[in-house]
């Protein structure tokens, strides 16, 4: 799938910004913006370098962003979600493909349900009072990390198209 090194730069790029992700928001517990920014203005250069047509390719990574952000922000209203994290994972949607994307929601789903225990045990440990904060972002950028790993890697693409056809 990917031959030119171009988009191996830009999958470089990302992975790079993803585990930035992670680290500041487990360190300070906010991702910050110009991160996210530069994530999602960094998509329409994967997206010219993988010759995706504006229709209906670029339409419907634009749709499920739109989607993504409408949901999240959703659940940001009712404080389930932090900004950051609503930010991040609408930007990352903008390079994922939409199959993808959605294994890689489910994926966050279950390393955000351990990264709860585990955050959940660490406070009750530490005898801590109050609300347990979760660096929900950590949970996105692993996502995200295995979603490169698993889809856009010649070795790793090809074994997972062999597996499912």
């Amino acid at each position: 799938m990917l031959d030119d090194p171009i988009k191996y730069g830009l999958l470089a790029a990302l992975a790079i910004a993803l585990v930035t992700a992670a680290f500041t928001d487990l360190k300070s517990r906010r991702i910050a913006n110009w991160l996210n920014a530069t994530i999602a203005l960094g998509a329409p250069l994967f997206w010219f370098a993988s010759d995706m047509s504006l229709w209906p390719d670029v339409a419907m990574q634009l749709g499920v962003a739109l989607g993504t952000f409408a949901v999240l922000s959703l659940l940001f209203a009712i404080k389930a979600m932090g900004g950051g994290d609503v930010k991040l994972l609408t930007a990352l949607a903008l390079w994922i493909e939409p199959s993808a994307f959605m294994k890689l929601l489910i994926m966050m789903a279950l390393l955000g349900g351990l990264l709860t225990v585990v955050f959940g045990m660490w406070h009750k440990i530490r005898r801590h009072e109050g609300k347990i904060a979760i660096p929900y972002g950590v949970a996105i950028a692993l996502a995200g990390l295995w979603t490169i790993g698993t889809f856009y890697l010649p070795a790793t693409a090809a074994a997972a198209n062999a597996a499912a056809g």
